[in-house]
């Protein structure tokens, strides 16, 4: 008798979560303090690259914030507190293959999270970014090598994934 065993290498996976915000001057030190709250990581830093007259951009001009957590215990920790800012609900659109992202218009919605002060209110972006074993063949510097389109992990492998570990709707 032969069991059906899924293939250890088609599992999916969290490769890392993004914390994101964007802003300019005085606002871009309270959301680096927001991300450094949240995460307990140094934040780091984004310039811009390309000049955008309508929003007042030029190259090299300090536009946005971001923190990348790769820790897999911290991470649960953390998308359990975001995912409960939004009632747990995403939706398909906010969903593309390999990540899905969502918005949190303020911090304070967070559960356990409460006004600081020296932030302000502020709202955050959160990217969740998911692979498969095999994805360092594509990244590494000698013999690397391009991946079938069966690597990437689908819309629904992502909803299935979520509804598993952090009973999340989706709507």
């Amino acid at each position: 008798m032969t069991k059906n065993i899924e293939n250890p290498m088609r599992q999916v996976r969290i490769e890392k979560v993004l914390l994101s915000c964007g802003a300019k001057d005085k606002e871009l030190q309270k959301a680096k303090k927001l991300l450094e709250f949240l995460s307990g990581k140094k934040a780091q830093i984004r310039t811009s690259s390309k000049r955008i007259p309508d929003f007042d951009v030029r190259p090299g001009l300090e536009v946005g914030v971001r923190v990348t957590l790769r820790n897999k215990q911290e991470i649960y920790e953390l998308i359990k507190k975001l995912l409960g800012a939004i009632a747990n609900t995403l939706y398909d659109d906010q969903i593309s293959p390999n990540h899905f992202s969502f918005g949190i218009s303020e911090y304070i919605d967070i559960p356990g999270i409460e006004y600081q002060r020296d932030i302000g209110i502020r709202g955050l972006n959160v990217t969740m970014v998911f692979s498969r074993a095999g994805l360092r063949i594509k990244l590494k510097k000698i013999k690397s090598a391009k991946l079938p389109m069966k690597q990437n992990v689908s819309k629904e492998e992502i909803i299935k994934f979520m509804e598993d570990n952090f009973q999340t709707k989706f709507a």
